[in-house]
């Protein structure tokens, strides 16, 4: 399991502006003259892409220690070099965050100090909140004294960093949609039954836009429809989230140029949505009878409907709802079904493995599923 650290963003207190001591940015007792992950020396201003390679390495934060600095005029050896500090090589440095080199932007401060008695420039550079941060299209990260270009695995960890920090698109509120948008009545009678136990419900004593915040249904703030709440008890997800919707369509041959037997668009909430694949799919099953003994048959349906109304939950539970507007599609033709669930593979899962591996989009949506059996 990979546990990525998100970065602790709390100011810190001010010191006063134009000081600068080697202890405060000391790290495990080095008293601030020595380099680590979080701290760099520059003698000079001259070699410019340098400096902006440090402050990417510096914004990427691989270590997770929430800010970095880099000084210039300090030698590696931590004596300083004797730099002019002056607003014109101040205004230089800073126009770094914004020149289009660096992307995303990085958040920095660029103010004249002292450093064991003469003039240097430090660059304090706070964590990006969206790693991996390039310089030129390549990412450099900060390991130990030395400023490198990232590795594979470390640009997956900076990307996963990333992804652990935002929260996952069905967690998302809804903006414009109110407790009115919800089927609440649904709610009750078969959604909390099915997730929450009579018991635990008895001990809460919560109330219900309390058990919607804490279902994530709701923002615990406002009580915002989210995403998962349109889809889950929405009255029309559809109207919120375009793409929220099963489309089915049957041809009389096997192929779309043949006529259509059958159409029909599926409209409601999961729970809707599940009630109508349990009406949609055995109407649409042929099945045989096959002579077991002399007095005892048993039916034998062209498709397992266990394993179609699988598939078909599983697209509406690992599509993508942010990217794409387009329904699900259950297309059966006269030699075969076909589901299509807008978006690719997702996460760690790919082509070559996904048939061993898992990996979830929308993981507020998985849970309700699960619960709803």
């Amino acid at each position: 399991m990979f546990v990525a650290r998100v970065p602790n963003t709390t100011e810190q207190p001010r010191r006063p502006a134009g000081r600068i001591h080697a202890d405060e940015l000391g790290h495990r007792g080095d008293a601030g003259t020595v380099e680590h992950d979080a701290l760099e020396f520059k003698g000079g201003l001259q070699d410019r892409n340098a400096i902006r390679e440090a402050v990417c390495a510096l914004a990427n934060d691989l270590p997770g220690r929430s800010a970095g600095h880099l000084v210039l005029g300090v030698g590696k050896d931590g004596t300083p070099t004797g730099i002019e500090a002056g607003d014109a090589a101040l205004r230089d440095i800073t126009e770094y965050r914004q020149d289009g080199r660096i992307l995303p932007p990085p958040v920095m401060a660029v103010e004249k100090a002292r450093f064991d008695g003469a003039d240097c420039i430090l660059v304090t550079v706070t964590a990006s909140p969206s790693p991996p941060v390039r310089f030129d299209g390549v990412v450099w990260v900060r390991v130990g004294p030395t400023t490198r270009r990232a590795h594979r695995d470390e640009e997956r960890i900076l990307t996963e960093r990333r992804q652990a920090a935002e929260r996952p698109f069905d967690e998302r509120p809804v903006p414009g949609s109110s407790l009115a948008d919800l089927d609440l009545e649904l709610f009750r009678s078969t959604y909390l039954p099915a997730a929450v136990s009579p018991e635990v419900l008895r001990e809460n004593q919560r109330s219900e836009t309390e058990q919607l915040a804490s279902l994530r249904f709701v923002t615990t703030t406002g009580a915002v429809p989210t995403v998962l709440g349109h889809l889950t008890i929405g009255l029309d997800p559809s109207d919120w989230i375009p793409g929220a919707y099963l489309q089915f369509v049957r041809y009389e041959g096997g192929s779309e140029a043949a006529p259509v037997q059958d159409h029909e668009e599926l409209r409601g909430n999961l729970i809707v949505l599940l009630d109508a694949l349990n009406r949609l799919l055995p109407a649409n099953l042929h099945t045989a009878v096959e002579n077991v003994d002399a007095v005892r048959q048993r039916d034998l349906p062209d498709y397992p409907i266990v394993a179609l109304r699988e598939v078909v939950v599983n697209a509406l539970m690992h599509r993508t709802y942010e990217s794409s507007n387009a329904p699900v599609r259950l297309v059966w033709f006269a030699d075969r079904v076909e589901v299509t669930s807008p978006g690719g593979p997702f996460g760690v899962v790919n082509a070559s493995n996904f048939d061993r591996v898992n990996d979830y989009r929308n993981p507020a949506l998985a849970a309700v599923l699960k619960e709803l059996g």
